[in-house]
């Protein structure tokens, strides 16, 4: 290995992009996974005849124009099939009063949105405001947070007239938006709100940066939209290592990162890895793209004196991201049909949140007239942490019970009627992604943390850059991709180069 190859840590959908990009320019590009295959929360896992999506159910992005469809554009490659969700989701508040649909057609959501929200839409419309200006700034690839001058030059050429008004509520949260619109009051709403924003955010309307939430809470709509992939998710993670592989890329599967010793003046990045057959090995790299979780940087970097102070004191501040219980399915379908959308979420005060994503038939996921079923909640990882082998098992089943039993009531099924079940816990996150205690979802977009006041891809090690679900513009198949392709501009740019992924 050549000092001016570049080392990818992480095989997920951000570091596959990163990868698969920087090889189509030319560079020599080495992607290190742990795992046996690649896709990390998006990856795939089967049972039997069921093929299960891992974390990630749902894609955006693939429109014309999305960031997917750009990508997959600009590296000359089909871009992998997706159905669009219609509705995007069944929303059931778990009062008993009528659930929400989220339809793909903006006139048709306005009407859902104004038989369910009478009176709300002066708070819809400034969403809407909120929403296009965001979206006109960042198809620019926009570079957030800004590190340097060339981030500066790259953000000042995304900026409109409506970025600068759009700036105006920067310090405010989605609850805010609420307030000034007169709509605080309307406590069904709020909590629809709440529901969809810790989807994305992993926040409250209370706690959500306004500029984010108002971005994702209508990016079900047309022209934009939610897709489900035909296959399963693993074909998003196919295809770029079809291209990563195609332009002379390398791809390292059960290859663990153990430690990092940063580049000084003298010597490259040292990467020590655990290969597949037990061996440790050094690898060494003039710059090294990271798509794990940032938290895991201070474990890698055993030296932290290595770090500049100010940057080892953001990195130990950090707030922990939350965990997830994930239960994965099979059913019948014919034990299914009063549901009427194929992504749901149903709330209820043992549980929270849980967000359930049932498989089409024929979609490659379950034979045809079954699906596979998921549905996940988020939970403290600290709850799991320190247990016993027993007292795991105990808590496990506790929540498996309390899953089925929430989506027995709620859809009607009978119990007797599964035809597998099994619950994946935090500790089963840790085991198949590599993320420390098996956090997911990145840092929660809040106002101390989301876009501009976020962590940079452009981090202060000499030649370290981040991209992942923790970097501008967050979590999501969508939101890492763009991450990890402005990692890989400022990449290219440091060397003298200059990468344009075409509108």
């Amino acid at each position: 290995m050549t000092n001016e190859q570049v080392i990818v840590i992480g095989g997920g959908i951000a570091g596959l992009t990163a990868s698969a990009l920087l090889a189509s320019e030319g560079i020599d590009v080495i992607l290190l996974e742990s795992h046996f295959q690649t896709g990390g929360c998006a990856g795939t896992f089967k049972r039997g005849k069921y093929v299960f999506d891992v974390g990630a159910t749902q894609v955006a992005g693939l429109e014309e124009g999305g960031i997917h469809e750009r990508v997959f554009r600009h590296l000359k490659y089909p871009l992998p099939y997706g159905e669009i969700l219609d509705p995007g989701c069944l929303v059931d508040l778990g009062d008993g009063t009528t659930p929400i649909y989220l339809w793909h057609q903006p006139l048709k959501w306005k009407e859902e949105r104004k038989k369910q929200f009478p009176g709300s839409e002066k708070f819809w419309s400034l969403c809407s405001f909120l929403h296009q200006s965001n979206w006109d700034f960042a198809k620019q690839d926009a570079v957030l947070p800004i590190a340097n001058a060339w981030d500066i030059k790259e953000s000042l050429k995304a900026l409109r007239f409506t970025t600068l008004l759009s700036g105006l509520v920067i310090g405010l949260s989605v609850a805010d938006l609420l307030w000034l619109c007169s709509c605080h009051k309307d406590y069904r709403l709020k909590k629809f709100l709440d529901l969809q924003l810790q989807l994305y955010s992993q926040e409250t309307s209370e706690r959500t940066a306004a500029l984010y939430g108002a971005t994702v809470l209508q990016m079900a709509q047309a022209p934009l939209g939610l897709w489900h992939l035909q296959g399963s998710m693993q074909k998003l993670s196919d295809a770029l290592e079809a291209c990563l592989l195609r332009d002379g890329g390398q791809l390292r599967l059960k290859h663990k990162v153990v430690g990092l010793i940063p580049a000084t003046e003298s010597q490259p990045w040292i990467v020590d890895v655990i290969d597949h057959t037990g061996s440790t090995v050094q690898l060494t790299a003039k710059d090294v793209v990271f798509s794990l979780p940032p938290q895991s940087l201070l474990q890698l970097i055993k030296n932290h004196t290595s770090i500049p102070k100010r940057y080892l004191q953001r990195l130990e501040q950090l707030p922990k991201p939350t965990g997830a219980m994930v239960f994965y399915g099979a059913i019948a379908r014919e034990h299914l049909q009063e549901i009427c959308a194929n992504h749901l979420q149903i709330y209820s005060s043992e549980i929270g949140s849980l967000f359930c994503s049932i498989s089409l038939d024929g979609d490659g996921r379950a034979p045809i007239g079954e699906a596979t079923f998921i549905a996940s909640a988020f939970t403290k990882v600290s709850l799991w942490n320190g247990l016993d082998e027993n007292a795991y098992l105990y808590k496990k089943e506790l929540f498996l019970t309390q899953i089925l039993r929430l989506l027995n009531s709620s859809l009607n099924i009978s119990p007797d009627k599964w035809l597998h079940k099994e619950l994946a816990t935090p500790r089963s996150f840790a085991k198949w992604t590599g993320r420390p205690e098996g956090i997911v979802g990145g840092l929660g977009q809040n106002l101390d943390s989301f876009g501009p006041f976020g962590l940079p891809s452009r981090s202060q090690l000499n030649g370290l850059w981040l991209c992942g679900d923790s970097i501008y513009p967050g979590e999501g198949t969508a939101g890492v991709t763009q991450s990890a392709l402005m990692a890989c501009r400022q990449l290219l740019a440091s060397r003298g180069g200059n990468l344009i992924v075409p509108q």
